[in-house]
């Protein structure tokens, strides 16, 4: 589909091209708009993807992975809106507690992530909160427990594309410190630790695929990391915390313990309620804390 502007130069130009010359009007809109890919995704310098301009979003932004728990992240707040849907993403504003901020919603995988960090921090996002669902593989993670991420195993491929392996994938200390105290205060129970972020939720986090197929290189995947005292596995936290690191920008992580993939338990929507109060909380100690700072 295309999207408004796009639509707009269409209806003006084939009024004006009586045999409706589909080539004709392509080469009008590539001299329109332009080549550069800047200049084509623009619709009213709203974000290609998550259809979101200057002013839609705060600079302190939660991002979930579902749609679904964008609304109920804004359900604690004194005031929300709907800024748009779009694709998988869909973004809320509001204030909490006097604090502006906004959350979107990544869907699925570090990919998706990427877009989400670019688009956001091109009109004007600062702090980024990644509010998700993680698999716990060490014995003593229960579900519903919350995981504080210090850093990231880079599985996910998609931070390779910025820069090497060997650079760092490591939350924000602010962020990071925000998050504990948010926890503490809350009483919940959590763990603060190094998360594995990974491409695929399959093969990539060493469960069978279709039909049983696996490969036998994978069979070592958790039992390496519980030995480097890994705590999880999720697929977004390592993209956030590389292309922040390399934006100049904020970004921590907490994510709510569904599984634990060594006891073998399963609770869907363990912890939810406390992770969203948490990164809520955190948004309010970070903004405090920057307002401290400017004196």
């Amino acid at each position: 589909m295309f999207n408004n502007e796009f639509g707009k130069f269409y209806v003006q130009k084939m009024k004006h091209n009586k045999n409706n010359n589909v080539d004709e009007f392509i080469k009008y809109m590539v001299k329109k708009m332009g080549s550069s890919s800047k200049e084509w995704p623009a619709n009213e310098e709203r974000q290609y993807h998550i259809d979101c301009k200057v002013g839609d979003l705060a600079k302190y932004l939660l991002v979930p992975g579902d749609p679904k728990r964008v609304e109920k992240i804004a359900s604690y707040w004194d005031e929300a809106i709907e800024v748009t849907h779009h694709r998988e993403f869909r973004s809320f504003t509001g204030k909490y507690k006097n604090v502006k901020l906004s959350a979107i919603s990544s869907g699925i995988g570090p990919s998706s992530m990427s877009i989400v960090v670019n688009e956001a921090a091109s009109i004007g996002v600062k702090n980024f909160i990644r509010v998700g669902s993680t698999g716990a593989i060490q014995e003593n993670i229960k579900c519903g427990d919350l995981i504080i991420s210090t850093a990231a195993v880079r599985l996910d491929g998609t931070s390779q594309n910025y820069i090497g392996s060997e650079y760092p994938a490591v939350a924000n200390y602010e962020v990071l410190h925000a998050l504990i105290e948010a926890a503490d205060n809350l009483g919940v129970s959590y763990h603060v630790g190094i998360t594995a972020t990974t491409s695929d939720f399959y093969a990539g986090q060493a469960r069978p695929a279709f039909e049983g197929y696996h490969q036998r290189s994978i069979e070592d995947l958790i039992p390496n990391l519980r030995m480097a005292n890994v705590l999880n596995f999720e697929m977004e936290c390592a993209t956030l915390f590389v292309l922040s690191s390399i934006f100049k920008l904020k970004a921590g992580a907490i994510c709510a313990v569904y599984a634990n993939r060594f006891t073998k338990t399963f609770k869907p929507g363990a912890g939810e309620r406390d992770c969203i109060k948490v990164a809520n909380e955190a948004v309010k100690i970070l903004s405090m804390k920057d307002n401290q700072k400017k004196g």
